[in-house]
């Protein structure tokens, strides 16, 4: 490794014009950890809130946007018996993924799926973390259920539409354009509806309700996915894209015993996230190396271009993931 490094920090909160081309030192891995030369680093909606000043990284994380990558491991530290040098994976990150190095907790790092390129495994980590851990552990997911994953045509809703319809689950989705619709029933959705044009409400409902919404819009979706969901359903939020504050009916949730929960990724131990890993390499590593799902590509840019990347991805004009090409 050399002593710095190629990087793009945030200047400034701001738009997508305030990511700016730098030069870092190298980080050293630390006790657990590993450093990664990155080859590709996947572009999500957390990095431009944290650029735009409304995502602040963990006391103890880089302040550099990035929160996956792929790779080859260039140094280990203390107490790494897997990966070692040399082995190429991808890894959820706590930061720090838009440069050409990045350290990470090694029980962080995934092997590469057989049969994939080390740009399609960079836009694994941080969906398949997020879809499984809120999908199938915290709501409970089972074969044959109803779910609705609101923006299915984004890196979480494409990975969520194919790995709920592979286990069982009857997919409903929600998208805003005729286009990402096709894209969501190619996906395996067996609905797809048009927001601008349909109610999801009235949907669901005709079908009996959703037993599980998994939902990153907030705002006045709160209340209207109440109303989708069928009688002991789950509602699982993982963000708030028009606002976290809306007026709620208690009532309703007490009376068709509801379940509202939610989580965020990044602020979760080391643990919790090493034990999301665990169960991912054992239940779904193995689908995804027989191809039957596979991540969703929108597009690529280089590293000095993460500026264009953030404006496609705020477009919402993209269906699928977003990468930087680092090396």
């Amino acid at each position: 490794m050399t002593d710095t490094m190629r990087a793009i920090e945030i200047s400034q909160p701001g738009g997508p014009e305030v990511l700016t081309a730098t030069t870092r030192p190298v980080p050293r891995p630390a006790a657990g950890q590993v450093v990664i030369r990155t080859a590709y680093a996947g572009v999500n909606r957390p990095d431009a809130l944290q650029r735009a000043g409304n995502y602040a990284p963990p006391p103890t994380a880089s302040d550099l946007p990035g929160l996956e990558a792929s790779g080859e491991v260039v140094a280990v530290g203390a107490g790494v018996d897997w990966p070692q040098v040399g082995t190429q994976v991808c890894a959820l990150l706590p930061g720090g993924g838009y440069a050409e190095y990045v350290a990470t907790p090694a029980a962080h790092c995934l092997p590469i799926p057989e049969g994939m390129d080390l740009k399609q495994a960079a836009c694994l980590p941080e969906t398949f973390f997020t879809v499984w851990s809120n999908v199938f552990q915290r709501g409970g997911l089972r074969a044959g259920e109803r779910f609705l994953v609101h923006g299915g045509s984004s890196g979480i809703g494409t990975t969520a539409i194919q790995l709920a319809a592979h286990f069982g689950a009857r997919v409903f989705a929600t998208a805003g354009s005729a286009e990402k619709c096709a894209a969501c029933t190619g996906l395996g959705a067996e609905r797809a509806i048009n927001y601008r044009e349909e109610d999801f409400v009235e949907i669901l409902r005709a079908e009996g309700g959703a037993d599980l919404i998994l939902d990153m819009v907030g705002g006045d979706y709160l209340p209207r996915n109440v109303k989708a969901l069928a009688d002991d359903g789950r509602l699982v939020q993982i963000a708030f894209l028009q606002g976290p504050k809306v007026a709620l009916n208690f009532a309703q949730l007490m009376v068709r015993r509801l379940t509202i929960t939610g989580s965020t990724l990044r602020p979760q131990s080391d643990l919790a996230k090493a034990r999301i890993a665990e169960a991912l390499r054992a239940e779904v590593w193995p689908i995804l190396a027989t191809g039957r799902i596979a991540p969703v590509m929108d597009s690529e840019f280089p590293l000095d271009k993460a500026a264009e990347a953030h404006a496609r991805l705020e477009g919402s004009t993209h269906i699928g993931k977003i990468v930087l090409k680092v090396a």
